[in-house]
């Protein structure tokens, strides 16, 4: 199983989703977050003054799935999520040992 985690823009989180679930992968979690990488902020004027804004605001939607699913999954995020434009985000893939599903006590795939 592995963790899949993606950073993105947050006005691509509804074709994420969508393409998510094309592509048959349901269950996600979104959370909105702030963060920089390359493009360092940027600068607003509010009022006449100008201010830096270090932090910008992204989306981070972390899935759950079987190895089998996990090339499918980045496909649809990259496909949904790109723009061309410098901070179209990241994913990030890691190992998962163990998922229990609270309610049943299903363990691993069967609780995904």
């Amino acid at each position: 199983m592995k963790k899949v985690e993606a950073i993105i823009k947050p006005f691509k989180l509804d074709d994420v989703r969508e393409a998510l679930s094309a592509a048959g992968i349901t269950g996600m979690t979104a959370i909105e977050v702030k963060g920089f990488g390359r493009q360092k902020g940027h600068t607003e004027l509010y009022r006449g003054a100008e201010y830096v804004v270090d932090f910008l605001p992204k989306v981070k939607v972390e899935l759950i799935l079987a190895d089998d699913q996990v090339d499918d999954c980045i496909n649809a995020i990259t496909a949904a999520a790109r723009t061309g434009k410098i901070g179209d985000g990241k994913i990030f893939v890691s190992d998962v040992s163990r998922v229990v599903r609270i309610r049943t006590g299903e363990e691993d795939e069967a609780a995904i």
